[in-house]
């Protein structure tokens, strides 16, 4: 793909901010006080970001050629394991659905599957107004390049103007493969999306610099606007029976199925390993828990409840617990109904990972915590006098009933 500087003269003041800017010289202000390029130019875009005016634009033949206006709509990548749809899938019909409410234009559903079933029936009633499958046996489990190939056409044939898939170990590989292939921006692991009102742009919000901002990014000039979007993040919406949609069964073209990798197995977890994103009830602990013997008190609170236990990174590194149970950014994100944070301070790498529960208590003797600001409500108290009380409680009207 090649590309170029083009220098807006009419647009330039000359101010000069672009030279110091570029790492290797190669920009300067000529007698006509406007930007011209040197020979050592290496088409970073250095001098581009600091033009504070946008005289400069890196130009590459594909984004010359992009009209814009001939995409439409959302098109969500859905995930499958073992010929299940995963619950990731519905949450991002969920958010495709709020991003199209502005201009009402379609959202789709790509399913690629070795058996599509009864799924695209379920796909439309959780938000899909199109489902386009593509199925044969040689798909029925991820592989990089046969699942890159579908995309890459459906992409090219129906010019969605944002493409959506989950922030999974799939997601993370199959997006970045075709946003390359067609000259595209991708922004990773986002926690929010929204629509622009003043210029219809996709804006992707994510966490940068290990948490400590959330940085919103857009993608201007060429289309389409790819995200992954981490999962439990966004709510699904409830399926809807009356709704109806359109199913187009896609052409497998043989090149398609054509891949340098096999699979050799494929193994589910094992019964009673964690899985703490499908919980519906999460006891957490933070660097307040103190030890791993500590853990076993909210074991037996999870247990009572039927739920599971989560922890922070924190409670994690100093090796209270294992990595499956650690929740927040460098762990897994949780959407359960109840969420108990106790001893959790709750670092904003840690509310990225919770925050969407349906209802957060927090147990935290601080009262400035930062948890305490999220919190549907807050116990300030020591936990380790608490948790035994509530556990005695709870097991008192159990045995009265």
């Amino acid at each position: 793909m090649m590309a170029r500087i083009e220098i807006r003269e009419e647009v330039c003041t000359g101010c000069g901010i672009c030279v110091p800017a570029c790492p290797f010289a190669a920009i300067e202000i000529n007698e006509k006080n406007v930007a011209v390029v040197l020979d050592g130019c290496t088409l970073c875009g250095a001098c581009e970001e600091a033009c504070p005016f946008k005289a400069i634009l890196i130009r590459r033949d594909r984004e010359a050629l992009v009209d814009l206006s001939s995409y439409n709509g959302v098109l969500v990548v859905a995930e499958q394991r073992n010929g299940i749809v995963d619950h990731s899938t519905f949450e991002l019909l969920g958010a495709a659905r709020n991003l199209t409410e502005i201009d009402n234009s379609p959202v789709s559903v790509l399913l690629i599957t070795g058996d599509s079933g009864e799924w695209p029936d379920k796909l439309i009633k959780h938000g899909a107004d199109i489902v386009l499958v593509a199925s044969d046996p040689a798909l029925s489990h991820y592989l990089t390049e046969p699942y890159s190939a579908i995309l890459n056409t459906v992409i090219n044939e129906k010019k969605p103007a944002v493409v959506l898939a989950a922030a999974t170990t799939t997601g993370r590989d199959i997006m970045p493969r075709v946003a390359k292939s067609i000259n595209t921006g991708l922004t990773a692991d986002c926690t929010e999306l929204a629509i622009d009102g003043d210029t219809g742009l996709l804006l992707q919000t994510r966490p940068a610099f290990g948490g400590n901002i959330m940085a919103t990014i857009l993608c201007e000039r060429t289309r389409p606007q790819m995200s992954t979007v981490r999962p439990r993040v966004m709510k699904a919406l409830e399926s809807d029976s009356s709704r109806k949609g359109k199913v187009e069964i896609l052409e497998i073209k043989p090149e398609f199925l054509v891949s340098r990798t096999r699979l050799l197995e494929f193994h589910p977890l094992d019964e009673g390993e964690v899985d703490i994103t499908e919980s519906e009830i999460i006891v957490s602990g933070g660097r307040g828990i103190k030890s791993t013997e500590n853990f076993r008190m909210l074991e037996e609170l999870a247990d009572l409840l039927d739920g599971t236990v989560g922890a922070s990174r924190a409670a994690v590194d100093s090796g209270w617990i294992p990595y499956p149970h650690q929740v927040g950014q460098t762990g897994k994100t949780v959407q359960p109904k109840i969420y108990i944070a106790c001893g959790i301070s709750g670092a904003v790498q840690h509310r990225v990972g919770m925050q969407s529960s349906d209802t957060i208590y927090a147990i935290n003797k601080d009262p400035e915590a930062p948890i305490h600001q999220i919190s549907s409500a807050s116990f300030i108290a020591d936990l380790f006098e608490l948790i035994p009380e509530l556990v005695k409680e709870i097991k008192r009207r159990r045995g009265a009933n």
